[in-house]
């Protein structure tokens, strides 16, 4: 299988988007801070992940994932779950940090 997902940085409350044939072995490398593109921005949580059968597909979903319409889908999937979360900060928050 091959995976799309999606971290939270509770430092800055945004989304960090990527692509894994190994999700665990690869949420474990960002939580560790073994990435470079999340080293700076943890702690990190693992709020969705999408499973497909063909790289060729998942690299395509995790580019659309990327653009601004996949932000605002996830933005939409996620609703519930970001709402009950303490540390997502509202957009004028992270402005002012």
């Amino acid at each position: 299988m091959h995976y799309i997902y999606v971290l939270l940085s509770e430092k800055d409350g945004k989304f960090y988007t990527g692509y894994s044939e190994d999700l665990k072995r690869r949420f474990e490398e960002h939580r560790k801070g073994k990435v470079a593109s999340t080293k700076k921005r943890l702690p990190v949580h693992l709020v969705y992940y999408e499973a497909c059968v063909s790289e060729r597909d998942a690299r395509h979903r995790e580019r659309y994932l990327k653009t601004y319409l996949g932000k605002l889908f996830l933005r939409n999937r996620l609703k519930s779950y970001l709402t009950g979360c303490k540390f997502v900060l509202t957009r004028s928050a992270r402005k002012k940090n």
